[in-house]
């Protein structure tokens, strides 16, 4: 098998003038995609591997073609073969926004993250992309990830109508609200921003790109599953998009619906990935999610939704700073 993927990728690059070059594995993570550095006389480029039938690169160059229109800083696209799920693009090199914040940028965390709330306020403000809608069909497949995967994982045995019932009673008020939909990259958070040399943000896990409410991203960035991020510095960085983008709309009832919504989907994805995919370490990330949660339950507009999580998820389950990983029996 990996005879035959060298010759697949030898094959695709030397097409492209890349003969001879190193390719070098990178850790990967949640999907099927794999990435490799490809290394040649100084010159670096990216691989992607998105194997069919596993995974489509379509998607991921349609909005990268859409954001570089948009004059937003997605990788370059060098190289495609669809057929294969071979693409070749930019490296943008090392430095993530994660790593940097954490480490050596730790005294620009403001400022780095007022960056990336300056490039959604940007996004917002151009015309959605050509992608299908974040329909109500959507939002209950994706929160219904929750009662199908960690409930169970619980030994739990809930009220699955009533679920669907309070988020559809939560939801459909915020869909009609008609708020200018906007492009939601879905995935945007700090380890898939890259600082690049010329002092700009690259992009990155876009492919999954639907057009939704302005607040989902905000909720991706600033209520990050993997990293923490202090509530004074999401409170600065909501006050910093409401001085800049969408005015007269109403972000904190967007935002608190959409953070419910998401982290209950995270708490059933990264079960899932425990699970089916026999990745141990998303249970473990877990407590903070389920910080993030329990705030936004306290937001008025989920109140239907936070009287199902008192009659269905026992109090000892619902701790942020008990065991919620801890006794998975990981």
């Amino acid at each position: 098998m990996q005879t035959e993927l060298d010759s697949k990728f030898a094959s695709f690059l030397g097409g492209l003038g890349w003969n001879g070059a190193e390719i070098q594995p990178l850790a990967g993570d949640a999907s099927f995609r794999r990435y490799f550095r490809i290394v040649r006389n100084g010159e670096r480029a990216m691989l992607m591997d998105a194997p069919p039938p596993h995974e489509d690169p379509r998607p991921f160059l349609s909005v990268a073609r859409y954001l570089a229109e948009q004059g937003l800083r997605p990788p370059r696209i060098l190289g495609e073969d669809l057929a294969q799920g071979l693409v070749l693009l930019e490296d943008f090199g090392d430095c993530r926004m994660r790593e940097a914040v954490d480490g050596p940028d730790a005294h620009r965390e403001d400022e780095i993250y007022r960056a990336a709330i300056d490039t959604l306020a940007a996004l917002h403000d151009r015309p959605a992309a050509q992608v299908s809608p974040y329909s109500l069909a959507e939002y209950q497949r994706e929160a219904g990830l929750f009662t199908e995967w960690y409930c169970p994982a619980r030994g739990l045995d809930v009220d699955a109508v009533g679920y669907r019932q309070a988020w559809d009673s939560v939801l459909q008020p915020m869909i009609a609200a008609d708020a200018p939909p906007v492009t939601v990259l879905r995935d945007y958070h700090a380890e898939n921003i890259m600082l690049l040399d010329d002092g700009g943000q690259g992009l990155l896990d876009f492919q999954d790109a639907l057009v939704g409410d302005p607040a989902y991203d905000l909720v991706s960035l600033l209520q990050d599953a993997r990293r923490d991020v202090s509530p004074a510095l999401e409170t600065r960085m909501l006050d910093h998009y409401r001085a800049i983008a969408r005015p007269g709309f109403d972000l904190d009832r967007h935002y608190h619906l959409l953070g419910a919504q998401r982290n209950a989907k995270i708490v059933g994805i990264f079960i899932r990935l425990w699970k089916r995919d026999g990745k141990p370490r998303y249970p473990l990330l877990i407590p903070r999610v389920w910080e993030a949660l329990e705030r936004d339950l306290a937001h008025p507009a989920l109140g239907p939704v936070a009287a199902w999580f008192d009659r269905n998820i026992p109090a000892e389950l619902r701790d942020p700073a008990g065991p919620l990983g801890g006794d998975f029996g990981l």
